[in-house]
């Protein structure tokens, strides 16, 4: 990220078309990064008697609970992907393009950037083991640093199923949002109150599938206007607190372990209800947000976000596990803090620093396999992008469930599933060899 970095961000930010939506980019490259710092905030991690001991800032302090209410910020990614989702398969519609040809395309810029990691954490966790790691340190590490890609799991499944979610929504309209609030809320019911769990993980389909079509009806301009921003922005924040006040759902809108019932794994309707609230607020503030954009310097800043925003989603746990793991080869080095003391307020400019620089440092190794190169391969059918997303969010779910190892070691099938997936549903061309290749 040098140089040439530089002056393709300011390329792309001064050829960027008149009638480009540029609040779109920014509430992307917004919302990743309140994740990043989010996540490096909550691990309030120590190190005592040369011993690891895991901590998370809403598990310490109840009276952060609230700020999850602003840092989560997944329905927002979920919006903006809506809207981007709903004009890319347009545009494809309009030039002929299928839907096997356009999914490819989508899981190009999506899956290719998961590879490098899990190849990474293959190679690392193959060698840790060996040099005698004990196999539950690296299970916790890795599931820490694979957070991301369970998150990217669901937007591809709702990448998936987007052209036939906006068929919907041109038939129905807003009744599409309402539906999909109201089997949300079934979900809910049966999987807490009926005791029936995995009815519940429907709803990474139906809460973020409900957000995703508030992207939809901005862009196709349902939601112009102060009073419908300001009634989704109210409606939005209402019904979630009062969901929170009279139900089993906690203030914490990120899952914690302590608690029976969360709102993000799986998500609730809480969540959607959340996003109608977030929405609303950040649609209110679209026009000050636009002129802002005008200028150059925040456009670039924009612009250079999103030109490695997979790599930044992806690699900045890892970032913060490798810093976690050389302090306490070094003795647990800059980790002696008591989390939540002022010392450690402090400190967190240095540490937000830290895994800043091996941030971008992972970004300057990884960042180029975001940008793959132009595919001039024919559609293909629409098994075969189908087939690969079956396989890479199989693949990342059970990394989720499981882990990446066990004691038997690497759970090798799993890590696996992905890079198959990636190569039988022909997102990565295969070179084949030919009588005129020799």
């Amino acid at each position: 990220m040098g140089v040439g970095f530089v002056g393709t961000v300011a390329r792309l930010a001064a050829e960027t078309p008149a009638d480009r939506n540029r609040v779109v980019d920014a509430l992307r490259a917004g919302s990743i990064l309140v994740v990043v710092f989010g996540h490096w905030l909550m691990a309030a991690v120590t190190v005592q008697d040369g011993g690891l001991v895991p901590n998370h800032l809403l598990e310490l302090a109840e009276g952060t609970h609230p700020l999850t209410w602003v840092l989560q910020v997944m329905p927002i990614f979920f919006f903006v992907g809506g809207y981007a989702n709903a004009l890319s398969w347009r545009s494809a519609r309009r030039g002929g393009l299928g839907y096997g040809g356009w999914l490819r395309s989508r899981l190009r810029r999506l899956a290719i950037p998961v590879i490098p990691v899990l190849l990474f954490w293959t190679a690392f966790g193959w060698l840790a083991l060996r040099l005698g790691l004990d196999w539950e340190v690296l299970q916790l590490a890795s599931q820490v640093a694979l957070v991301p890609t369970w998150f990217l799991a669901a937007y591809v499944v709702i990448v998936t199923i987007a052209p036939p979610l906006l068929a919907l929504w041109e038939r129905i309209g807003l009744w599409s949002i309402v539906l999909g609030f109201a089997l949300a809320g079934l979900c809910d019911l049966l999987s807490i109150a009926g005791e029936v769990i995995p009815l519940g993980f429907l709803n990474y389909v139906f809460v973020w599938g409900t957000v995703h079509q508030l992207g939809y009806a901005w862009l196709d301009g349902r939601l112009d206007g102060i009073p419908r921003r300001f009634g989704s922005m109210l409606l939005g924040f209402v019904a979630t607190v009062s969901l929170v006040w009279a139900g089993p759902y906690p203030v914490a809108m990120v899952g914690l372990d302590t608690a029976e019932v969360t709102n993000s794994y799986p998500p609730r309707v809480t969540l959607a209800f959340l996003g109608m609230f977030q929405v609303g607020l950040v649609l209110v503030m679209e026009g000050p947000l636009r002129r802002w954009l005008d200028r150059p310097r925040p456009w670039q800043f924009v612009v250079g976000v999103n030109l490695q925003i997979m790599t930044l989603y992806l690699w900045h746990l890892t970032a913060m596990v490798l810093v976690i793991g050389l302090s306490l080869v070094i003795g647990g080095f800059g980790l002696g803090i008591e989390p939540l003391s002022t010392a450690w307020w402090l400190t967190r400019p240095i540490w937000f620093a830290v895994l800043g620089v091996v941030t971008i440092a992972l970004i300057a190794v990884f960042g180029k396999f975001e940008r793959p190169v132009p595919d001039p391969r024919p559609s293909p059918p629409a098994w075969r992008p189908v087939l690969a997303v079956m396989s890479i969010c199989a693949g990342l779910g059970l990394l989720a469930a499981i882990g990446i190892a066990d004691d038997d070691g690497l759970n090798g099938l799993v890590l696996s599933l992905p890079v198959i997936g990636v190569l039988l549903g022909g997102v990565v061309g295969v070179p084949v060899k030919t009588a005129a290749n020799g």
